[in-house]
């Protein structure tokens, strides 16, 4: 391996990348536009025919009376939690440590709603019916990841979440859906998107992340909900003058991929037992994969890892990961996420890239 040759670089130019749809172009909203009549009229400003076609389409998908298109989650979330606490008369949220809203927002809601916020669970772990138990009489609302991407995508088993969804609606807790991977987690469930949307008050879903659009978000809740969140976005900046490219590609992307992830997740599971029985300084998190998302953590350091990926990328063809981040306990890790490219890599292929990742970190002398 040439000394010049990172990580990344690997990953560019090797012949079967493993993760993702592909690459993230130009050629994501051309492909949306392809068999669309050129005379198709706009929306204006959050309203016509092709906007609200598809916010009805996503309301009856996910079971709820109405869905409003943002062109942002971290605007639709900010602006839903914002309406449960309005009409609640509470100030104050719960949701993971490790949520969005905490780790990538820019404290957001605090500072742009003057909302609390209350951590619940540890780090690493799940939010269970025990720690929902011990919320405080002046929550408004309590928001779930699922899956909860920052500890692999894991997921809590349905009978919890059903536990929740009583408890809140018991005690007057507005239960709000992170789902941004929500079509990703249904073959797992083994339950359609409604049926698990039942189960809260609101729920956001995203079509860049496993859906592979270019951008845009689902805001669907009652009326009342979705109502008065087409004047935050309004306030927010989100009624751009059209959203017709983020529209279009996120209705063709659904139509697109929905009906794969079934597959995804199968492979998601097979590419993850590969990891578990390459080596004993490499396995993912969780064991088994609850979507076609995973985490890999290695007993080897960031540096080493790159290495070694790069290594196998450029002697097999078969990249991997383009990117490994350091951990708090001294290993490196990565996240998989299985999409189209997976399927187009010969197993042959796939089996000599786990074979020499495993050499090579056995030749290492790496240990836990």
């Amino acid at each position: 391996m040439k000394d010049s040759m990172t990580l990344a670089d690997a990953f560019q130019n090797c012949k079967y990348p493993v993760v993702g749809h592909g690459k993230r172009n130009v050629r994501v909203l051309l492909e949306s536009l392809e068999g669309t009549d050129g005379d198709t009229a706009s929306d204006m400003y959050g309203k016509g025919d092709t906007i609200e076609r598809f916010e009805a389409k996503m309301a009856a998908y996910l079971g709820k009376p109405e869905a409003v298109f943002f062109p942002s989650g971290t605007m639709a979330q900010q602006i839903a939690l914002r309406i449960h606490c309005d009409e609640t008369g509470k100030r104050k949220v719960a949701y993971h440590p490790l949520s969005h809203l905490e780790l990538y927002e820019e404290d957001g809601l605090k500072a742009l709603h003057r909302i609390e916020t209350v951590l619940l669970a540890d780090r690493d772990r799940l939010i269970r019916p025990e720690d929902v138990r011990d919320l405080e009489d002046d929550a408004a609302c309590l928001l779930l990841e699922l899956p909860q991407r920052e500890i692999g995508g894991q997921l809590p088993p349905y009978a919890e979440l059903e536990e929740i969804s009583a408890y809140c609606r018991s005690r007057g807790i507005r239960l709000h859906l992170d789902g941004a991977r929500l079509f990703e987690i249904l073959p797992h469930y083994e339950k359609s998107a409604a049926e698990i949307c039942a189960l809260f008050d609101s729920a956001y879903v995203s079509f860049y992340k496993g859906l592979g659009g270019v951008a845009g978000a689902i805001l669907a809740g009652e009326p009342a909900l979705t109502e008065r969140s087409k004047v935050w976005k309004r306030r927010h900046g989100g009624d751009l003058i059209s959203l017709y490219p983020y529209v279009i590609s996120s209705d063709y992307y659904f139509d697109k991929r929905i009906g794969k992830m079934a597959q995804y997740y199968e492979e998601a599971m097979a590419l993850a037992e590969m990891y578990n029985g390459c080596a004993d300084t490499i396995r993912t998190v969780p064991a088994v994969p609850a979507s076609n998302m995973f985490h890999v953590h290695a007993d080897v350091s960031k540096e080493a890892l790159e290495s070694i990926l790069a290594g196998v990328a450029e002697e097999t063809g078969v990249g991997l990961s383009a990117w490994v981040k350091a951990l708090d306990d001294g290993g490196s890790g990565f996240e998989a996420t299985i999409g189209d490219r997976y399927a187009a890599v010969p197993e042959d292929r796939l089996r000599s890239a786990f074979s020499l990742l495993g050499h090579k970190l056995k030749e290492g002398g790496y240990r836990a």
